[in-house]
């Protein structure tokens, strides 16, 4: 059978042209990211999971070295976005709410139009954002961001779901570009084994794509998801995979 000229291999399929089957953990991190935009990060995860507080918290952390924006993501009513303004985390202004009409993985990956409206307005409102934070909606393990909305992706769930939630895979834990453990506080109250759930969930991850775990009640700026999201903005991926595994 002769070479496939397009990749110089000869088994009869092809692939893309910078295929290298010797390359088994491809760096995630080297997607390109346009400068002339806010930095997009969206945060998804199960109802409850703490995906607000850990948006509250990355503001606190983060706002005071970065120019910062949020956009959230409610079914029917602006809850999140009241919350975020109540707890003064940033100017009023700069959180948008998107309310879906829909199941929360809609306006996040099948028709962002809304979500990026929202985004669009906040950099025309403000210009010389550095970054956008979107938050979904409450959805399951299936729920992941369209990477024409997010540049990167934390899928966050809590011990409160068990310590079987890790393994049950899907695309939120095992392809999100950080996914954080959350609520590590309340493991021994619930049952849940953390030593399993983490060893699990770095089992399921992709090209050993990292994981925090964290309790806000313990740590309440997420100082170990703000130093990944740093790493991520510097884009130094050899920083980021250090922060793997923080408990």
């Amino acid at each position: 059978m002769p070479a496939d000229h397009t990749t110089g291999h000869g088994h009869g399929h092809s692939h893309p042209v910078d295929f290298d089957p010797t390359h088994t953990a491809p760096d995630p991190y080297a997607r390109h990211v346009d400068p002339d935009r806010a930095f997009r990060l969206g945060i998804g995860g199960p109802v409850g999971c703490g995906k607000t507080a850990l948006v509250a918290a990355l503001c606190r952390a983060l706002g005071d070295e970065l120019e910062l924006a949020v956009v959230t993501n409610d079914i029917y009513t602006t809850e999140d976005a009241d919350f975020l303004r109540r707890a003064g985390v940033l100017a009023p202004e700069r959180i948008e709410a998107v309310q879906t009409g829909a199941c929360p993985h809609t306006a996040i990956r099948d028709d962002i139009t809304a979500n990026l409206d929202a985004v669009e307005l906040l950099e025309e409102r403000f210009p010389g954002l550095h970054l956008v934070i979107i938050e979904s909606g409450g959805d399951n393990l299936t729920a992941t961001f369209s990477r024409g909305l997010v540049d990167r992706q934390i899928f966050v769930v809590d011990v409160s779901g068990g310590d079987k939630v890790p393994r049950k895979g899907g695309p939120g834990v095992t392809t999100a570009d950080l996914l954080v453990v959350n609520k590590t506080d309340l493991a021994a109250h619930v049952g849940a084994d953390l030593d399993v759930m983490l060893s699990d969930a770095h089992r399921m991850r992709r090209h050993e794509l990292p994981v925090i775990s964290q309790s806000l009640v313990r740590t309440p700026d997420a100082p170990d998801v703000a130093a990944w999201v740093r790493a991520v903005l510097r884009h130094d991926p050899a920083e980021v995979a250090q922060l793997s595994g923080t408990v």
